[in-house]
């Protein structure tokens, strides 16, 4: 006589075919990129909400009276109000990296913190740049040109650039949209406001071996029109002069 009892799947076949029930506590693996805590700049943040603070101040300071004082106080020349505007421009972190054998990358942002406002791709070794900076100070030009007849974008959106450096013209500048690794390079210097040093490469790139040479330091960007910019770099005792100046030019 045939058994009729329901099989309920606790009991192993004697072909064992049949699988062990899975472990719940198995961890799964996560495809999901890791996560970064690099903040959107304040530039872009929206118009709207910026008039909409002006107009509230506006309505503020018109209701008091207009009182004209006597005398008024010295002020001082070298006073800032904010750790971000210096006195010949808004500063901002610059951040030169790049293999030892690959080109180097410019990254400029409002913060340590805060997501790149630039990335330029700039016709210059790692290495190269590295010997330039020992000899002396560095000049990099990058320079585009106008637009006939088309809407002139701003001068950081600007995709492609021709480079100078000390005056020798060493190709083209590529303006690129901050990648994975970009992102991941900031995100390890986040903590840092000023330093140079190596980080360990991605080994798919460059190897084993492979380490990612950097250059962080504050600069001041000065915007001498719609179509000029100058980016220098602020030395750590903020004494002497700059020994890096990049110049963002349309002509």
């Amino acid at each position: 006589m045939a058994d009729s009892r329901p099989n309920t799947g606790n009991d192993n076949s004697r072909d064992g075919s049949t699988a062990p029930p899975p472990n719940p506590s198995t961890p799964k693996a996560s495809s999901s990129p890791q996560p970064f805590s690099l903040i959107q700049p304040s530039e872009l943040q929206s118009k709207k909400q910026k008039r909409k603070v002006l107009r509230a101040f506006r309505s503020v300071f018109r209701a008091f009276p207009i009182i004209t004082p006597a005398c008024k106080f010295p002020t001082s020349p070298g006073l800032q109000t904010d750790s971000h505007i210096s006195i010949s421009g808004i500063r901002v972190t610059g951040t030169l990296f790049g293999y030892r054998k690959g080109k180097v990358s410019l990254s400029i942002q409002e913060s340590p913190k805060c997501l790149p406002s630039l990335v330029i791709e700039l016709s210059l070794h790692t290495n190269v740049l590295q010997k330039e900076l020992s000899a002396g100070m560095v000049r990099i030009a990058l320079e585009c040109e106008k637009r006939c007849g088309k809407e002139q974008v701003k001068l950081f959106d600007e995709p492609l650039w021709t480079m100078f450096c000390n005056g020798k013209k060493t190709g083209h500048g590529v303006k690129r949209e901050a990648t994975a690794e970009d992102l991941h390079v900031m995100e390890l210097l986040k903590a840092v406001s000023m330093g140079a040093g190596v980080l360990p490469g991605n080994s798919e790139t460059e190897g084993v071996d492979g380490e990612l040479a950097y250059i962080r330091a504050f600069f001041d960007r000065v915007v001498g029109s719609k179509d000029c910019e100058t980016l220098y770099m602020l030395s750590p005792d903020g004494n002497t002069g700059p020994d890096l100046c990049i110049f963002l030019v349309r002509m």
